[in-house]
C-alpha cells in the first residue's frame, strides 16, 4: 500500500487529501453522519469553493469567505480567555456560537486557546497565559529569550532529536528539567553494558518528570477529544475545518523560540554559515511535520505563520539569502506530498512578491496582512491564491459601511477570475461583531461570479 502511494503524483496525492476532506470520518473511522442532506450539501459546496479558489479555477460560484479569528469567539460569547483555556465545554460552546452566528465557508477549529491545565502540569516557560502571567481577560504572550545558546548550533546540527529532547524541552518546560540527565540514545547498540544507559530513568528526578509527562499526556488527550469533537460536530452541521496541520519556515523556527529575535539577528552577522547550515537541517523536519499532520487529519491545507520575513524586518538580500531558500524548500516539499501550504504573511510583503512568486502554480494560498492586494493579484494572480487583507482597524473601529466598502475594493482588486478568499489580514481577538457580520454577508452577496 505504501509503495502504491509513493508512485502517486503530487496532484494525485492532493486530490486524495481533498477527497478525504470532502468525506469526513467520525472518531470510530466511519463516514460522518450529517445532521441532514442540506448540511451535507453545504459542507461539500464550501470545501469545493475553497478548493476551486486555491487551484485558480476561473468560475467558482462566488468568492469564499473565511474569517480567521484568534480569541474572538470567547469575547463574543462573554467568557474569559482563562475559562476558554480551562473549561473545554465552555470553549467549544463559544466557538460553536461563533460558527453558527457568522456562517463562514470554513472555520479554524477551537484549538487556539490551548489547554491551560496542560501548560500548568509541564510548567511551560515559553508563554504567559490568562491567569498565569497575564490577566484572565487577556490573550497569551510569548516570553522571548535564548532557549538555544549562540554556541549550541553544532548540538542542533549534529543531532536535532537530542537537542530538542535533552536541551530545549528542559528549558521551556520546568517539569522536564530532569530530561537533561537522559542518555545518548544512539549509544544503546549492543547487549554489553546496555543497562548503564537506562540508569537515568531510575533516578527520582527523572521519574518525577516522566510522571508529569504522563499526566500531561492524559490532559492533552482530554483536550484533543474536545477539540476533535467540536470539529466533527461542526462538520455534521455543514461547516468544514480548514486547517489540516501546522509547520513553519525554518528561519522562524530558529528565530522565534530557539535563538530569539535578537539572537538570530546577531547570528546573521556573527556566524552566518552556522545559521545557514542549521536552516538546512531543520527544513526536512518542517516538511515532515506538515505532511504528517495532513495525512493524520485528512485535510490538505497546512498553516505556516510567517513571523520574521516581512518588509523591513530583513533586507531584500537577507530575505533571499537566509529566509526564502529553505522556506521555499518546505513549500515545495509539502506540495510534493499533496499538501496545500498556507503561509500567513504577517506585516507587509510588498517587496517580497516577485520572490515568492517562484512556487508551483495553483498549489498555495497566501494570507496577506498589509500587502497591496491589487499588486499581489497582478504579480501572484496566475500562480497562487491570495487571501485576507481586511484590516483589523476597520473591523475594530469602523462601521459596517466601512467594512462593506473595503470588502468591495478587495473583491474588485483581487477576485476577478477566481483565486481570492475574503478574510481578515491578521488574527483578531475583539472586534465589532456587526462589522465581522458585514464582511461575511457582503462577500456572499457581492462576490458572486457572473
Amino acid at each position: 500500500m505504501e509503495e502504491k502511494k509513493a508512485e502517486l503524483s503530487a496532484e494525485q496525492k492532493q486530490d486524495e487529501l481533498f477527497q478525504r476532506w470532502l468525506e469526513p470520518k467520525d472518531p470510530e473511522g466511519n463516514n460522518l453522519t450529517f445532521k441532514n442532506s442540506g448540511a451535507e450539501k453545504l459542507y461539500r459546496e464550501r470545501i469545493t469553493r475553497i478548493k476551486d479558489a486555491i487551484q485558480l479555477k476561473k468560475l467558482p460560484d462566488r468568492v469564499p469567505v473565511c474569517p480567521l479569528p484568534s480569541m474572538f469567539p470567547a469575547f463574543y460569547s462573554g467568557i474569559s480567555l482563562q475559562e476558554a483555556m480551562y473549561d473545554y465545554d465552555k470553549c467549544c460552546a463559544a466557538w460553536k456560537k461563533y460558527v453558527l452566528d457568522f456562517e463562514p465557508d470554513a472555520h479554524m477549529g477551537c484549538a487556539a486557546p490551548g489547554s491551560g491545565k496542560f501548560f500548568e502540569i509541564l510548567d511551560y516557560k515559553l508563554y504567559a497565559w490568562p491567569g498565569h502571567g497575564v490577566s484572565p481577560e487577556h490573550s497569551y504572550q510569548c516570553i522571548e529569550g535564548e532557549y538555544m545558546m549562540a554556541d549550541e548550533y553544532d548540538e542542533l546540527i549534529h543531532d536535532p532529536s537530542h537537542f530538542f529532547n535533552n536541551i530545549y524541552l528542559p528549558r521551556v518546560f520546568g517539569s522536564l528539567d530532569p530530561f537533561k540527565m537522559l542518555p545518548f540514545l544512539p549509544g544503546i547498540l549492543e547487549m554489553y553494558g546496555v543497562a548503564f544507559n537506562f540508569i537515568p530513568y531510575g533516578l527520582p528526578p527523572v521519574q518525577t518528570a516522566l510522571k508529569a509527562l504522563m499526566e500531561a499526556g492524559s490532559e492533552a488527550l482530554k483536550w484533543a477529544g474536545a477539540v476533535g469533537g467540536f470539529d466533527g460536530e461542526m462538520a455534521a452541521l455543514g461547516f468544514p475545518q480548514i486547517i489540516g496541520g501546522f509547520t513553519k519556515a525554518p528561519f522562524d523556527t530558529l528565530g522565534d523560540t530557539l535563538r530569539g529575535t535578537k539572537g538570530i539577528m546577531l547570528d546573521m552577522y556573527r556566524q552566518p554559515d552556522k545559521l545557514l547550515q542549521a536552516l538546512e537541517v531543520i527544513t526536512p523536519l518542517m516538511i515532515k511535520m506538515g505532511v504528517g499532520a495532513a495525512k493524520m487529519n485528512g485535510k490538505p491545507i497546512i498553516f505556516m505563520p510567517l513571523h520574521k520575513g516581512a518588509d523591513g524586518f530583513l533586507s531584500d538580500d537577507q530575505f533571499k539569502k537566509f529566509y526564502w531558500p529553505t522556506f521555499r524548500k518546505v513549500i515545495v516539499g509539502l506540495i510534493e506530498e499533496g499538501c496545500v501550504p498556507f503561509p500567513a504573511a504577517e506585516g507587509g510583503y510588498n517587496s517580497r512578491l516577485s520572490v515568492i512568486k517562484d512556487v508551483p502554480k495553483g498549489k498555495t494560498v497566501w494570507m496577506f496582512d498589509k500587502t497591496d492586494m491589487a499588486n499581489a493579484k497582478e504579480i501572484l494572480g496566475n500562480t497562487a491564491c491570495i487571501l485576507g487583507n481586511m484590516p483589523l482597524s476597520i473591523l475594530n473601529l469602523g462601521t459596517p459601511d466601512d467594512v462593506r466598502e473595503y470588502a468591495r475594493k478587495l473583491i474588485d482588486d483581487a477576485a476577478e477570475g477566481g483565486g481570492y478568499i475574503m478574510a481578515n489580514g491578521a488574527f483578531f481577538d475583539n472586534v465589532k461583531a456587526e462589522n465581522l457580520k458585514a464582511m461575511v454577508d457582503f462577500t456572499k452577496e457581492y462576490g458572486v461570479y457572473k
